[in-house]
C-alpha cells in the first residue's frame, strides 16, 4: 500500500525539504574544515599586519568592530558583514579578507553583533546593530585614516540578508546622505523571509508576520539606492541561489544596477574564501567595484 505524499509547505517543497534547502551543512559536507581556514587565515593577516584597532559603535557587550589598515589617510573603506545563520561568527574569524583590501591601500571593517539568541530570537535588533556599525564607520572615517566618500559593503549569508536590510534603511535619519554607501557586494544572502520562517531556523528565530515584512529586502526594492553585485555558487542549496537570482533579477526589472555573479563549482562557504583572492571570482568584482585595478 502506498503511503500518502508528504503536503507542500512551500512551493513544491514539503517540510523536510523546505528544511534542507536552508540548512548548508546538508549541502556542504566540508562545512567545518572551511570555516577551519576562515579562522587559520584570519589570524595569518593579523600576523603580518598586526592586530586591528577595535572601536565601539555602541554600548552593548559586543557592539564594537575591528578596523584593519591605519597607514596614512583618505583610503577607501570595505565594510564586511560576516554571516553564521544569525546565530554564530565573531568578527575575528572574518579578518581573512583583509590583505586583498589592505594591499591596494584600502581599509577592511568587520563588525561584531549580537547573536539572535542573545535577543531571545528578535532579528530587529541585529538589523539596528548593523545600522549604527555601518553609520558610525561613515561618520568616524577619518579616524583610521578611511575616506567616507568611498564607502563600500561586501557581506555572505545571514550577513549578506543583514546587510541588504541595512542598505533599504534611511540613510539620511542617521545624519549620513542617501547615497553613504557607493556599492555592495552580496553573497549567498536570503533576500525573501517568508520561506525562511516556514523553515526549522523558525526553532531558534522568532519570525512575526511584522518581522518577516520588516526584513524581507524583497518587500522594499524602491528603498535600495546602491548598485550591487549579487553572487552565489553552484553548489548551494537550491533556496539560496533561488533567493540569490530572484534578487537580482527583480532589481534588474526595475532597470536598477545589478551585477551577478555565479561560482559553478562553489558551495555556500568556499565561495567566500574567494574574496581574500585578487583575481578570485569575489575579490576581482570587490575591486572593480570600488575602481581599485
Amino acid at each position: 500500500m502506498n503511503q500518502p505524499s508528504a503536503p507542500a509547505v512551500w512551493r513544491n517543497m514539503t517540510q523536510a525539504e523546505l528544511d534542507a534547502a536552508y540548512d548548508q551543512a546538508a549541502y556542504a559536507a566540508n562545512r567545518v574544515q572551511v570555516l577551519s581556514r576562515y579562522a587559520g587565515e584570519s589570524d595569518a593577516v593579523r600576523g603580518r599586519f598586526g592586530s586591528p584597532a577595535r572601536y565601539a559603535y555602541g554600548e552593548g557587550p559586543n557592539e564594537a568592530l575591528d578596523v584593519y589598515g591605519g597607514v596614512g589617510s583618505g583610503a577607501p573603506i570595505n565594510i564586511f558583514i560576516h554571516g553564521g545563520a544569525w546565530r554564530s561568527g565573531r568578527a575575528a574569524d572574518y579578518a581573512f579578507p583583509a590583505a586583498l583590501f589592505l594591499d591596494v591601500g584600502a581599509r577592511f571593517v568587520v563588525p561584531d553583533f549580537d547573536w539572535v539568541q542573545d535577543r531571545n530570537g528578535d532579528l530587529l535588533p541585529i538589523a539596528d546593530q548593523i545600522r549604527r556599525a555601518i553609520a558610525w564607520t561613515w561618520l568616524n572615517a577619518a579616524q583610521f585614516g578611511g575616506d567616507r566618500d568611498s564607502l563600500y559593503l561586501s557581506a555572505h549569508s545571514s550577513g549578506a540578508h543583514m546587510g541588504c536590510v541595512a542598505l533599504a534603511s534611511d540613510w539620511t535619519a542617521a545624519g549620513l546622505p542617501e547615497d553613504a554607501i557607493k556599492g555592495a557586494l552580496l553573497c549567498s544572502g536570503m533576500y525573501d523571509l517568508e520561506p525562511v520562517s516556514l523553515s526549522a531556523r523558525s526553532a531558534y528565530v522568532t519570525f512575526t508576520e511584522a518581522s518577516v515584512a520588516a526584513l524581507s529586502p524583497m518587500r522594499h526594492l524602491d528603498r535600495i539606492r546602491t548598485p550591487l553585485i549579487v553572487a552565489h555558487g553552484g553548489l548551494e542549496t537550491p533556496e539560496f541561489q533561488r533567493q540569490s537570482r530572484d534578487f537580482a533579477a527583480a532589481l534588474s526589472e526595475r532597470g536598477w544596477p545589478c551585477r551577478t555573479l555565479y561560482g559553478e563549482s562553489y558551495n555556500h562557504f568556499e565561495i567566500l574564501e574567494t574574496l581574500a583572492i585578487p583575481d578570485g571570482l569575489l575579490g576581482r568584482a570587490a575591486l572593480e567595484q570600488m575602481e581599485l585595478v
